[in-house]
């Protein structure tokens, strides 16, 4: 990260940890943040740096990823035999294990050294879960969790809308739209997070096509790494391609929803930041 990107990030952590300070600070189990961004827009970035601010504040705090909590490659697999081809590729609703995320929330308040609580660890290189051995956890019950994920918060679509395809992959794979209707229909079970949210701030971008560069930018950074499943340009035009009909949706979308929406530019800078 460069300076000026440090320094963003910084002076947005601290303003929207100011912004929900005493709501934090009058919670009596762990306040829940939920940070929204499509890919590559620096929402895991982002929520470092807020805990990192947290915890100078003396607020113990833990960051979620919804990403970690994909279903390992095996799982995938045998979704994309039962279910439909396309759920071998991570990413849309139903590639995640909600119910697994539920109960780390739920476990969070009780946190101690006789019952520590863990939560996996995804390697998107490797794209599957790290072993439980090297999963993160914590013994103290944390007084702000940050939440992060692509388009958090987002709700079904509705069926009209899901008729007509949006790119080749959904022309050329889905063409009867079953693998698009059942993962609207998977994303009515992600509802209940949601609404567990204490307050969710979303990190809007420009729209799609900057989105599509940003997350680029990310699989080239992990090939210059080596890391062994890394995409080339062409895989990941048609790795985005799941994600694009609820990317768009996210976009048009989520900032009604949002408790705050902080906008950027093509350039990663922020240019707008507002509260409901």
């Amino acid at each position: 990260m460069n300076n000026d990107a440090s320094t963003q990030n910084e002076a947005l952590a601290g303003h929207l940890l100011d912004h929900y300070a005493g709501r934090i600070a009058r919670a009596r189990r762990p306040y829940l943040l939920g940070l929204s961004g499509l890919q590559g827009s620096g929402k895991s970035t982002l929520a470092r740096v807020m805990k990192a601010e947290a915890e100078t504040r003396g607020w113990p705090t833990e960051v979620l990823s919804l990403d970690d909590f994909y279903y390992s490659r095996s799982d995938r697999e045998a979704l994309a035999r039962e279910v439909h081809p396309l759920l071998r590729t991570r990413g849309v609703p139903g590639t995640h294990e909600i119910e697994l995320l539920m109960s780390v929330l739920a476990a969070f308040p009780q946190a101690s050294e006789k019952l520590p609580v863990s939560w996996p660890r995804f390697d998107k290189g490797r794209d599957t879960r790290l072993p439980p051995s090297r999963w993160p956890h914590t013994a103290r019950p944390p007084k702000l969790v940050i939440l992060e994920g692509w388009a958090l918060g987002i709700r079904p679509q509705t069926l009209a809308t899901l008729e007509r395809p949006i790119n080749d992959l959904e022309r050329s794979e889905d063409p009867d739209g079953d693998w698009r209707r059942w993962v609207n229909k998977q994303l009515r079970g992600y509802q209940p997070l949601w609404r567990k949210l204490d307050a969710l701030v979303v990190l809007q971008a420009p729209g799609w096509d900057v989105v599509r560069r940003w997350r680029s930018q990310q699989e080239e950074a992990l090939l210059a790494r080596g890391a062994p499943l890394a995409m080339d340009a062409s895989m990941m035009d048609r790795f985005l391609a799941h994600y694009e009909r609820l990317s768009r949706h996210a976009l048009a979308t989520l900032p009604a929803l949002a408790d705050s929406v902080v906008e950027y530019d093509a350039d990663h800078h922020v240019t707008g930041l507002s509260h409901d």
